[in-house]
């Protein structure tokens, strides 16, 4: 599934601008991750896609087709998200918080009374096991379980409906190294055995270059660095993180554009 963003603009109701001017192509099958301080704009970005986020300018396109009120509830079959903060149903069990991700293909009813087809069940246990959770965890409540265990739900959850496109919203800030790379192997595995397309958003440099095909680089709402992981400079990283490092930004004029990012990523 093809993601293309064309010239998007976001500025909050106080004029903080988020993003500004993002041209960006992310090919169907690609593990791209957008790296940057917090506040780079790399959240709402991701959250454009699914139409949790309106661009003030600008349009966003899956597959060719816009993203609107009138496409979004097709797109959302097709589109799975994986939360930072896991976004789970503290109460439910760990099963009905992976069968939760096929709501918008059941009819409503069943999201009222919880009444999951049979194969729907099956394929909720497939998918835990394959993200490493055992038994025992499709009963006990997700407040139950580790951090690890949560975001383990949380993809799992994610797969339920054979996404084309996962956005993936900082998957492992909240998880120590070790669980978060073990998250980033489950994430691109279950991603290239379905042939979906990833755009990731991370902090974690080492992850950026580990995990991903392309990195995207973000600063001040502006894409300053773009290509394979190999091509990240320490120069790069310097721009990328000034203001998060307290340090003064270099002068960025001019790295929007697409003959400023072949300078830096040739």
């Amino acid at each position: 599934m093809e993601l293309r963003f064309e010239g998007i603009h976001k500025s909050w109701p106080d004029g903080t601008r988020a993003l500004n001017g993002i041209d960006l192509v992310v090919p169907a099958g690609q593990f791209c991750v957008l790296l940057g301080h917090s506040g780079a704009g790399k959240s709402t970005l991701l959250r454009c896609v699914n139409g949790l986020e309106t661009p003030s300018q600008g349009q966003v396109r899956v597959n060719g087709h816009l993203v609107d009120r009138h496409s979004l509830p097709l797109l959302r079959r097709r589109i799975a998200m994986v939360h930072q903060h896991f976004n789970l149903v503290p109460r439910a069990s760990g099963a009905a918080n992976v069968m939760a991700g096929a709501l918008p293909a059941l009819p409503f009813w069943r999201m009222i009374t919880g009444l999951y087809p049979p194969a729907l069940k099956r394929k909720a246990c497939e998918l835990m096991a394959a993200v490493g959770l055992e038994e025992s965890h499709l009963r006990r409540r997700a407040e139950q379980l580790s951090g690890g265990q949560q975001q383990r739900l949380g993809l799992a959850r994610a797969f339920i409906l054979d996404p084309a496109a996962i956005l993936a919203d900082e998957p492992v800030a909240s998880l120590d190294p070790s669980l978060g790379r073990e998250v980033m192997d489950l994430l691109r595995a279950q991603a290239r055995e379905r042939g979906a397309t990833v755009l990731c958003s991370l902090h974690q440099i080492d992850l950026a270059r580990g995990f991903a095909d392309r990195i995207v680089a973000l600063h001040r709402g502006k894409i300053i660095f773009d290509g394979p992981p190999e091509a990240l400079r320490e120069r790069d990283l310097a721009i990328i993180y000034a203001k998060a490092n307290g340090t003064s930004a270099p002068d960025l004029t001019g790295l929007g554009t697409p003959a400023a990012r072949r300078r830096i990523a040739p």
